[in-house]
């Protein structure tokens, strides 16, 4: 009994603070904007975790691979990527970036093979619609049905440890054991299970800078500090400033576009297919974004 005869909730029993305890509660339509605002913090701060799980299939995290794997593989797990697939298919993507037969991911599309409807989202609220996708369900996507990823003989999905995406960067099947391969999409399992559990709903990981990177137009080149990262990959995070700084300095060769982002998002949007130069008699394998059916 506390004071003025008020019962008083044990600390024991009382529940601990967080969104789902405290967001419902508000007055609508606030709490539908308390939402929004969480979930772009928290895809944010995941966002970061990700970055680090990055780095760790890059064995840019430690000496020790061992320790890569394991921080990798339970941070990755945490965000339900499967670590030791994405690892391999992520690997053949930097060694073959702007491929059309061998990329991995944003792999552009020929004209001869884009949908009948593709047409109808050239225009301004199309290229919306494709962008709103593309930021909120485009990885999950990859992940799941390898949606904008390169074409396999098989059904390729990241989360099954028998698929294509199990093959190391170099063609051949992983040097881990199976076993050890299946812990990517059971780890992801177990903490599905443990969200669900919680309750606690996952923000949304935008993933803006690698949409440019990987569709600009005018040349194939890396914006901003990825270009440090695709040349040094082993690379700490940490230090992709300092080395963007110094990449800089080569002139002409190194290239920088300073759009803002969300202006080079939609820009980029507008990059529908590829074809080689009009009038050329060969293509010498060098293809160019169009957007005019």
């Amino acid at each position: 009994m506390g004071a003025g005869g008020r019962m008083s909730v044990p600390p024991s029993e009382r529940k601990p603070e967080s969104a789902t305890t405290c967001i419902p509660y508000l007055p609508q339509p606030l709490s539908f904007v308390a939402w929004a605002v969480y979930w772009a913090v928290q895809g944010s701060v995941m966002t970061g975790v990700w970055v680090i799980a990055h780095e760790c299939g890059h064995h840019a995290f430690s000496d020790y691979q061992w320790v890569d794997d394991t921080v990798g593989l339970i941070l990755h797990s945490a965000l339900l990527v499967p670590y030791f697939s994405w690892k391999y298919s992520h690997r053949r993507h930097h060694s073959n970036t702007g491929s059309l037969e061998r990329d991995e991911v944003f792999v552009p599309k020929k004209r001869s093979s884009i949908r009948w409807w593709a047409k109808y989202l050239n225009n301004p609220l199309g290229r919306f619609f494709s962008v709103t996708i593309q930021l909120t369900l485009g990885w999950p996507l990859y992940l799941m049905f390898n949606v904008a990823g390169r074409p396999y003989d098989g059904f390729a999905c990241h989360y099954n440890p028998y698929g294509p995406s199990t093959t190391t960067a170099n063609g051949c099947k992983s040097t881990y054991p199976m076993s050890v391969s299946s812990l990517s999409p059971t780890g992801c399992t177990h903490c599905r299970t443990m969200i669900r559990r919680s309750g606690t709903g996952y923000g949304v990981r935008w993933q803006p800078l690698t949409v440019i990177t990987d569709t600009e137009q005018g040349l194939p080149y890396i914006t901003d500090t990825h270009v440090a990262h695709h040349l040094f990959s082993t690379m700490p995070h940490y230090h992709a400033m300092e080395a963007t700084r110094q990449s800089s300095r080569y002139g002409r060769v190194y290239s920088f576009d300073g759009t803002p982002v969300y202006r080079a998002i939609f820009r980029e949007a507008k990059c529908i297919f590829v074809e080689p130069d009009e009038g050329e008699q060969s293509s010498k394998g060098v293809f160019w974004f169009r957007n005019k059916f």
